[in-house]
């Protein structure tokens, strides 16, 4: 080994291998929270284990999901705001699991950024842990990758992996049929698809993310920071009750591109835009972008944030039991012949 003087380090090079390392002690405790049956290995190893035996399967299905929070993490860059970001991230991935009627295992994350703030990048991986402990998954492994020259300072990047599995025989959608009901539930803002229209939006209103929201009480940017909600556990729960046809997480592409991904072919959808109000927050987009009812129901959510494509005779004990989950339930329409989603009444 030779002793030179001028010997460069790693960390000379901005790679802090120390800083790391104390995340990596920082956020355990937040990684055992999530421990659930069938989780096998904490943090640290060169992989991580999960027994399915464990969790209760006999004949499993592995379904794996993968997804990021997209451009909605430059308002959590500019504001400092990053909490709610791993719940983001958890939710886009969780919820997809869910629509093909599989449960949550188990998660992991990977977290990339020009400069490791051990601060920053632990409120953001505990956020990633509160949202498992939400849907039920392990957060069981990840990687923090400090890559300086790739990431301006301050920035970072957030991807995710979930990995969940069903009994053989159970996958979703299944059995959807003309005359099925659609079931609505509400989203709890933007979720973390359209953002870079939102952030479009806010420039041409000339606002900054500290001024009020236009549309409702606190800052601009903490209102359009709101979590993704986590529809796991209710949308397990009415799986599981049975006549549940199909779920469709509706993320970007909104109504419009999502719902027919339920539907075999020569089936569609007939939604009738009054039966839930468009909240405030979509509303003043709307207006301010000047964006018409045919672009807003296929960029955003529009208030909705997860369908169930149920049987006709058990849409009302579902809708029942989601909103005693806690969920807020609207019967948006039925599947009608046809191809795609046809929409009547107004968005407003």
């Amino acid at each position: 080994m030779t002793d030179g003087k001028n010997g460069l380090t790693y960390s000379q090079a901005g790679v802090d291998i120390d800083a790391g390392n104390a995340l990596v002690d920082r956020i355990k405790p937040a990684a055992k929270r999530t421990d659930r049956p069938g989780t096998m290995s904490g943090l640290g190893g060169f992989g991580a284990l999960f027994d399915l035996k464990a969790a209760g399967y006999v004949d499993p299905v592995l379904v794996a999901a993968t997804d990021g929070v997209g451009t909605k993490l430059r308002i959590g860059i500019a504001t400092g705001e990053v909490d709610g970001l791993g719940i983001d991230l958890v939710a886009m991935c969780v919820n997809d699991l869910v629509c093909q009627g599989a449960e949550p295992l188990f998660f992991l994350d990977y977290f990339a950024t020009g400069k490791l703030e051990v601060d920053k990048a632990a409120r953001i991986v505990e956020g990633i842990a509160e949202g498992c402990v939400r849907s039920g998954c392990a957060l069981i492994g990840g990687e923090t990758a400090e890559m300086p020259g790739m990431y301006d300072a301050g920035d970072f990047d957030l991807a995710g992996f979930a990995v969940g599995a069903m009994e053989r025989g159970t996958a979703l959608p299944d059995g959807v049929v003309e005359g099925d009901v659609i079931l609505g539930l509400a989203s709890d803002g933007v979720h973390s698809n359209g953002y870079s229209l939102v952030r479009r939006i806010v420039d041409v209103a000339g606002l900054s993310w500290s001024d009020p929201a236009p549309f409702g009480d606190g800052p601009l940017g903490a209102a359009l920071l709101a979590p993704t909600r986590l529809y796991v556990k209710p949308a397990l729960e009415a799986i599981r009750a049975g006549g549940v046809h199909g779920l469709a997480h509706i993320t970007g592409g909104g109504l419009t591109e999502n719902l027919p991904r339920v539907f075999p072919e020569g089936l569609g959808a007939e939604i009738d835009l009054d039966a839930w109000s468009l909240p405030p927050l979509f509303r003043w987009m709307a207006q301010t972008g000047g964006i018409v009812p045919a672009e807003m129901l296929k960029t955003f959510n529009c208030g909705i944030g997860m369908t169930l494509v149920v049987a006709a005779d058990r849409a009302v004990e579902l809708s029942a039991l989601l909103s005693d989950a806690g969920e807020t339930v609207f019967e948006l329409g039925h599947v009608v012949a046809g191809e795609g989603v046809t929409y009547s009444g107004s968005l407003g």
